[in-house]
This record gives structure tokens, C-alpha cells and sequence, in this order.
């Protein structure tokens, strides 16, 4: 039983890394400490940028650490790259192994379309995973296309993750405050 749980902690590890998106706040702008009225996130991944917006104005500007495969699109479980496309914060996690973590919701309907097309997912994995998006839950992770991507902390100024999104911890809690389940999160090339 030990050895299981240990083994999960591993893999938990693992999958937390995923998307990390480590930021370092700009000194013009930090996310305000109450969720900002219409926000939306978006991550620039050639950039190594992640910004926050209030309607049209950019609030927040943080830089970002990605997966170990900064470039290409995530397209299969363990590839090591960040996805890319329009998500939104599945969930907020204050217990994160990697300081605080908000989940993003990959595989989108997007990913399961083109998984489904490709062979790697079943039409009962697609449904899973549309019927999640639909409903604003995280969507399952357990398939060929991986899942468990995150936004969280612990650093920024490399390239270390699984395929999260990392920021530094500071900016993190900044970020983890300002941000509500359901905010829109769309990551560019």
C-alpha cells in the first residue's frame, strides 16, 4: 500500500509539473487582490508571457516557464508540451505540490475533435471530455492525449515542466487570487 501511494505521489508530481506558468510581475501592473470584472488570461508561450486582462486592458504581465518541449503543441500524454488553444480554470488547488495551481481545461473540445479524428481516443473518451467542457468541469485525464495541466508555482526561468504552465510563487498567489474557476485562458504559439 505504501509503495502505491508513494507511486501515485510520483505520478502526481509528475502530472503537477505539467503546465507550469512561472511569472515574474510586471513593475508597472499586478493583478488586483480581488477577481479582476471580466478577466481572461492569455499565454504567450514564443513570448514566455502570461497576462491578465480586465476587459481589454492588460492588468498583469508575468513571465512563464513551460514544459520541457516549449514549442510544439501538446498532442499525447508524456510529449512534454504546453497545449495550445482556448481553455478555461477548470479548478483551484491551495494544496498544490507546486505551492498553489489552477487547473486548465485540456483536452478541450478542440483536442478531443482532433483526437477522436486521429485514433488516439474513442468516441466514449470524446463524449467525456465534451460533456466536461460543456459543464465547466475538468476533463478527464486519463487518456492518450494526457490532462492534468495546470498553472502554478515554483519558478519560471526555465523550461521545466511536463507540459504546465509555472510561475514564480509570489506571482503565483497574486495570480491564484485574482482568478476565478470558469475565467477564459487561451495559449498562443
Amino acid at each position: 500500500m505504501k509503495r502505491a501511494v508513494s507511486s501515485r505521489r510520483s505520478w502526481g508530481m509528475a502530472i503537477m509539473t505539467c503546465l507550469a506558468v512561472g511569472m515574474a510581475a510586471d513593475a508597472a501592473s499586478g493583478p488586483p487582490s480581488a477577481p479582476a470584472p471580466g478577466a481572461h488570461v492569455e499565454v504567450f508561450k514564443q513570448k514566455r508571457l502570461l497576462q491578465v486582462y480586465s476587459g481589454k486592458k492588460v492588468v498583469a504581465t508575468y513571465r512563464i516557464g513551460l514544459g520541457s518541449d516549449p514549442v510544439s503543441p501538446k498532442r499525447r500524454e508524456g510529449d512534454r508540451a504546453t497545449p495550445e488553444g482556448r481553455y478555461f480554470i477548470s479548478h483551484k488547488n491551495p494544496r498544490s505540490q507546486y505551492f498553489l495551481s489552477l487547473g486548465i481545461s485540456y483536452p478541450g473540445v478542440d483536442d478531443a475533435t482532433r483526437g477522436l479524428r486521429e485514433g488516439r481516443i474513442t468516441k466514449a473518451q470524446y463524449t467525456a471530455i465534451v460533456a466536461a467542457n460543456r459543464q465547466h468541469l475538468p476533463p478527464p485525464a486519463n487518456t492518450a492525449l494526457g490532462g492534468n495541466i495546470f498553472v502554478h508555482g515554483r519558478g519560471s526561468s526555465t523550461d521545466w515542466t511536463w507540459g504546465c504552465v509555472a510561475l514564480d510563487d509570489a506571482d503565483m498567489r497574486k495570480l491564484y487570487d485574482a482568478i476565478e474557476v470558469g475565467t477564459p485562458i487561451t495559449i498562443h504559439p
